[in-house]
This record gives structure tokens, C-alpha cells and sequence, in this order.
């Protein structure tokens, strides 16, 4: 005998369209299924995967500026090899923008050594020290006791170099994180040329290498000591040129500069 579904399959297909209305949408077993047999990789969620912990990277090391180039300054063995760990330097941001490492100008045996302060627009263009207008200058002054960058003879010669090698922009002052960083750079230059006498040309000059704030029209002309040389500051002949009246303490600083050469031979 025939079911009741057999016997009516448009009632069947009307019971299922309402099943599907009510919003069943898959098909069962006739027999029941007791969820709780099911193994445990079908009966519970998959876990999340547990994301790994990020690597730590290794922190870099502090670099200090000052100490490094303390370190490529006294290995260098002679002025050459200063020159190629000044260019080597790579903390010193005034580097990037400068055209041309100033290193130095005149005999590196003479007897007067002069600091400057930092290339000028000419210098940073030529590569070498005090070769603008203040540099025609500080050749005049010199010139009128007899001395001369490009003297053959170390006694009556020159050697000039700076305190920074590359332009400051705008030919601003250095700043003391600059003077800093280059201030080894110089003291080897001084150890390493030797000359008898350091004239300290301008405040900044003055100021980074005897350590300590400077006001060089106060204390200029008075002698003091850098690496136990006499060392004399001087005004900076950029000054004289803004200032013609302040030639007479100029030129008494040459006189005495004069003296202790006499004194010194």
C-alpha cells in the first residue's frame, strides 16, 4: 500500500516549498545524529592560528661624532692620510653641501701655523684657505713683516688651514656641535705639521682651540699655549676689513708675533 507522500506528490512538493520558505536550506538524515560522537576536530571550531611573535631586531649602536673622529685623526700618520680620513668623515652635515674639502695652503714646514675659522664662498670654489678678499688681506698683513704663504724658506713661510673644512651655508658661524666634531681633526693637524707658533685667526678659532668662549677683541694679542705651543689670537682680517680702525691692534699683534719668532730661534 501506498504512503500517504506517495499518494499525493503535490502535496509533498507544497510541504517542502514551505520548509524552504521558512528558510531551511539544507537537507537532513532520517536518522538522528548525536553531535556528541563526532570527533573533536569536527565537533569544535579549529582554533585561530596564534600569530608569531615579532623578532626584536638588534638595536644599533650609538655613534658618538666626537669620538670617532678622534679615533680617524690619530691614526692618521701624516698630513696626506689626515686629509683622506677628513674626507672619509661622514657625521659632519656641512660636508653635503660644500664643494670642496679646504684642507690647506702654504709650506707645512713653516715655522707660523694659522688657524682660520671656515671656508668662505672663494674657498669652498678653490679648495683652498683665505683666498678671497680676507684672504688678500691676511696676505697683506703678513707681507709687512716679511712673511709669506708661498715663502721657499720655513722661516719666513706660512701654513694655513681652518677649524672646519667644508662652507657652513650662507657662511653662517659653525655651530659647537661642528666645533666640536672637528676640533681632533685640527689638533692632529697641528701635531702633525709642527710649527713653532699658532696664530688663532678669529673668535671661532680662538674659541675651539683653547676650548672655552672666546671675546677676541678683548683677548687678542695675549699670548696663551695650544699643545705646548705659543698660540696668539688674532682679529680676523674679515673684521679688519668691516672695521679699518682696528688695523693698529693688528698690526701690533704682528709685531709681537715678530718678537717671539726672534725669541724662539
Amino acid at each position: 500500500m501506498e504512503s500517504a507522500w506517495q499518494q499525493d506528490w503535490h502535496l509533498a512538493r507544497a510541504y517542502l516549498a514551505w520548509q524552504a520558505e521558512l528558510g531551511a536550506t539544507e537537507a537532513i538524515c532520517d536518522a538522528p545524529v548525536n553531535r556528541y560522537d563526532l570527533p573533536d576536530k569536527l565537533a569544535k571550531p579549529a582554533a585561530k592560528p596564534v600569530a608569531a611573535a615579532p623578532v626584536p631586531m638588534p638595536e644599533q649602536p650609538q655613534v658618538d661624532p666626537v669620538a670617532e673622529a678622534q679615533a680617524m685623526a690619530q691614526a692618521a700618520p701624516d698630513l696626506d692620510a689626515l686629509h683622506a680620513a677628513m674626507a672619509a668623515y661622514e657625521h659632519c652635515e656641512l660636508k653635503r653641501g660644500a664643494r670642496n674639502l679646504v684642507f690647506c695652503d702654504g709650506v707645512a714646514s713653516a715655522r707660523v701655523m694659522i688657524v682660520g675659522e671656515a671656508p668662505g664662498r672663494d674657498e669652498d670654489r678653490v679648495g683652498k684657505p683665505f683666498v678671497g678678499e680676507a684672504g688678500q688681506m691676511l696676505d697683506r698683513m703678513f707681507a709687512a713683516i716679511g712673511m709669506d704663504r708661498a715663502a721657499p724658506d720655513p722661516a719666513r713661510a706660512l701654513y694655513i688651514t681652518n677649524v672646519l673644512p667644508w662652507r657652513p651655508p650662507q657662511n653662517r658661524d659653525p655651530s659647537t656641535e661642528e666645533r666640536a666634531m672637528m676640533r681632533p681633526f685640527v689638533l692632529r693637524h697641528i701635531e702633525l705639521a709642527a710649527p713653532d707658533i699658532l696664530i688663532l685667526m678669529g673668535r671661532i678659532s680662538a674659541s675651539t682651540l683653547l676650548d672655552r668662549d672666546v671675546r677676541i677683541t678683548k683677548e687678542r694679542g695675549a699670548w696663551q699655549t695650544v699643545l705646548g705651543r705659543p698660540a696668539m689670537p688674532m682679529l680676523h682680517p674679515a673684521y679688519l676689513l668691516r672695521n679699518p680702525a682696528a688695523k693698529r691692534e693688528a698690526w701690533a699683534d704682528l709685531l709681537s708675533l715678530q718678537a717671539k719668532l726672534r725669541e724662539a730661534t
